[in-house]
C-alpha cells in the first residue's frame, strides 16, 4: 500500500477525518428542498470564516446520490470510531490500562445480580428495565345499573 504525506500537514487530515467519526455524510435537517430539478442542501465551506461559511448547493438527483454514495463504506469496512482505545474487543482492558497509567482509581464495581428493590432485566434484550408507571389491576367492567334486568335478547 502506498501513502504519501498530506499536503497541508496532519492537522488538516485530522480536521477532515473528525467530520466523519460520529456522524454520517448529511442529516435530514440540512436538506432544504427536493424536487425533479434537484436536491438543495446546506453545507459548511471550511475555507471561509464568518457568516459566509454556511452555504447552499443544488445538485441534480443523480449527482446528489453519486456524491452521497461516496460516503457509504463497502461491506466489511468499519467507521473510525470502531477502532482504537475504546473499540469493543479490548475496551475493558484498554481503559483499565489507561487508568493505571494515569493513576486514576477504578470506579466502584457494580454487581450484575439484581437487588431485591431493583427490577429484573428485560426478558428480550437483557438490559435494565426502568419502571415508568405501575397500573393498578383493573376491576371487571360494569354497566350502570338499570331498572330492567338483562334477559339475553335485544329489542330494536
Amino acid at each position: 500500500m502506498y501513502s504519501k504525506p498530506p499536503f497541508s500537514g496532519p492537522e488538516t487530515v485530522l480536521a477532515y477525518l473528525s467530520r466523519y467519526t460520529d456522524r454520517f455524510a448529511i442529516s435530514n435537517r440540512r436538506l432544504i428542498t427536493l424536487d425533479e430539478h434537484g436536491v438543495t442542501f446546506r453545507y459548511k465551506d471550511y475555507r471561509c470564516d464568518g457568516p459566509d461559511r454556511q452555504r447552499t448547493m443544488t445538485l441534480s438527483p443523480d449527482e446528489f446520490i453519486r456524491r452521497f454514495l461516496l460516503h457509504v463504506l463497502p461491506k466489511g469496512f468499519h467507521r473510525i470510531r470502531h477502532y482504537g482505545l475504546l473499540a469493543s474487543a479490548g475496551r475493558e482492558a484498554n481503559v483499565a490500562r489507561a487508568r493505571e497509567l494515569l493513576a486514576v482509581p477504578a470506579p466502584p464495581v457494580v454487581s450484575d445480580t439484581p437487588l431485591p428493590h431493583q427490577p429484573l432485566p428485560c426478558p428480550c434484550c437483557g438490559g435494565r428495565m426502568v419502571i415508568i408507571e405501575i397500573f393498578q389491576r383493573a376491576a371487571r367492567a360494569r354497566a350502570p345499573p338499570s331498572s330492567h334486568p338483562f334477559t339475553g335478547t335485544i329489542v330494536l
